[in-house]
């Protein structure tokens, strides 16, 4: 049995590996099949079954087990993820591993599929340094992504020092997404 971090490295090197070996369309799959219809069915259950309070159950547990540096946010529409510092992004970067060119694309791959099966639409943006926001509300809900500081407050993500800078080059964005390719780059 491989520990959670060698497991970050061996997860990353995998999708590199699918892209070479099958293409794009391949990482796709695995994303769909193997973790959000195989590895991550008790999320969807929680999700697809309870919507926001089984969010709340499902992210309360696992980034706990997972140690993230992240903060909640929750009301009866939208429920909002600020991660600071994600645990396995940061291993790759500490130990310099980057074998597939966006690991951060793994969420959305198995987590917009799972969204759009319980109804939800995904709002999110990742740095490319472990840090990212999601928003997830339903469909049927107009609402824009929330302005900086307005939903979570001082715990924003995008208010930190260093959520845009140097090291930065780009910022992948998602507006009403469920579909892991449907991103925009912003500098």
């Amino acid at each position: 049995m491989i520990g959670c971090y060698d497991f970050c490295g061996h997860y990353e090197w995998t999708f590199a590996w699918f892209e070479e070996l099958g293409g794009h369309n391949l990482v796709r799959a695995y994303w769909l099949e193997a973790i959000s219809q195989d590895s991550q069915t008790h999320a969807e259950a929680e999700i697809v079954g309870h919507g926001i309070e089984g969010m709340k159950r499902y992210w309360e547990h696992t980034l706990a087990e997972e140690a993230a540096d992240h903060v909640m946010t929750a009301t009866d529409k939208v429920y909002r993820i600020d991660m600071h510092q994600c645990p396995s992004k940061g291993f790759l970067i500490r130990n310099g591993l980057e074998q597939y060119r966006d690991y951060c694309d793994h969420c959305m791959g198995w987590i917009g599929p799972m969204m759009q099966k319980a109804g939800f639409v995904v709002d999110h943006e990742h740095n490319h340094r472990g840090q990212c926001w999601w928003e997830m509300r339903q469909k049927s809900d107009p609402t824009p992504p929330s302005a900086p500081g307005t939903l979570s407050g001082e715990n924003d993500v995008r208010l930190l020092p260093g959520w845009k800078s140097d090291l930065a080059d780009t910022i992948d964005h998602y507006e009403r997404a469920t579909d892991p390719d449907d991103k925009t780059t912003v500098s």
